[in-house]
Parts: C-alpha cells; structure tokens; sequence
C-alpha cells in the first residue's frame, strides 16, 4: 500500500524545465561552453547544482567560482516570472489523493518556495518540502527520499516518487520507493524506464496508477 507521495518540483509540479534548459544555454554560451538543447535535456534535467557545475567546468576546461551562478540567477528569476506555469493535470491529481504527498527536490528551499508560489501551490505543500541542501548528498543518491519518508514518518517502501529525470527516478529506485516517471515534459520515456517504475505522459493519469500499483495490477 502506499501512504507517502512524494513529489519532485520542477518539470513535475511546475513546468519550469524548459525556462532553465533554455535559459541555461544561453548562461553557458556567455560563459563560452556551447550546448545543444538535447545535451541539457539529458545532462542537466534533475541534476544537482554540484552534477551541473562539474559537467560545465569539463566542458569549458577551467573551474569555475564557488558563486559563478549568482551573476545570472536575474535571468532565470525574469523568465520564470514571465512563463512559469503548473505542470497540466497537477491541481487535479493533488485534489484526488487519498494519502499524503509532500515535495523533495534537487533545488534549493529558496527556489522551490518561489516557484511554487509563482504558480500558486505552495500552501498545498507548506510544511512538507524538503531540499537537497538538507542532507549530505543529493538526487541520483537515495538521501533526499529516505530524508522526506523519515521526517513523514512512512517506510520507504510505502512511498511512491513522481519524477521526470533519470536522477530522480535512479535516486527512487536506490531508496527502495516505487517510481513514476512523467515523460509528458522534456524527458523521453526511454530515459526513465527500468525496474519498479511506471512511466506515463498525462499527469492526469497519476492517480489511477498509483491505485493500480497498490492493487497489484
């Protein structure tokens, strides 16, 4: 049975991933390191501030300051306040739970706050969201989900994660959760495929599957 639902935000919550994947690439040209759009998709999607820093700084060939990001965050903030909407189907799914959900995400408490309230969800998870900055490692490590089952108080095996990264989704799987993956955003489905995971593109679909999962269907 699962009694835990456990929410990523961005590109699950909020359709913010193709605000950062383009605005992303635009940041990384200034900074001279050239991406495609495929390329971000597949290496940055769910990934943690450290996993990104490390991937541009091979790329570019030089390491970069502590703080490098903190120069272009007005970018990402003037984007997401122009195009920042909720992810299609979520207001739908959160009012047809029967058990609780909470958020956990690769982001920090400061981003996931702001874009939840852009799109009007925070009061739906206030008091139940949980960042990566609040354990040692963060997604594709299972810290992040085995933080959010134990301050819920639910054992990892009845929690249920919706993620649309393979971060996220490999994070679930280590922690011992059942994954649903959500490829109805940028990422394919074949990225989120594998054991103990369901992956489906209409969010509208989440809680019939999450009813089928516990009745073994």
């Amino acid at each position: 049975m699962t009694e835990l639902v456990i929410f990523d935000c961005d590109g699950v919550l909020v359709d913010s991933e193709r605000v950062y994947c383009r605005v992303d690439r635009e940041v990384f040209a200034l900074l001279g390191a050239e991406f495609t759009e495929a390329e971000v998709v597949d290496q940055f999607v769910g990934s943690s501030t450290e996993m990104l820093t490390a991937i541009l700084e091979e790329r570019l060939g030089r390491p970069l300051e502590p703080d490098w990001h903190a120069a272009y965050k007005h970018l990402y903030d003037e984007a997401l306040d122009a195009e920042l909407t909720v992810v299609d189907g979520v207001t739908d799914v959160l009012d047809a739970l029967d058990v609780p959900f909470c958020l956990a995400s690769n982001g920090s408490h400061a981003s996931i706050r702001r874009n939840l309230t852009r799109v009007g969800l925070l009061d739906r998870f206030e008091g139940r969201i949980f960042s990566a900055r609040d354990v040692t490692r963060g997604k594709p490590a299972p810290d992040l989900f085995l933080h959010a089952a134990a301050s819920m108080g639910v054992p990892p095996e009845r929690c249920a994660v919706v993620e649309d990264s393979p971060y996220g989704v490999q994070a679930a799987r280590a922690a011992g959760m059942r994954a649903f993956g959500y490829c109805g955003g940028l990422t394919r489905a074949d990225r989120l495929t594998g054991a103990e995971t369901v992956v489906f593109d209409d969010m509208r679909e989440l809680a019939g599957l999450l009813a089928a999962a516990a009745a073994g269907c």
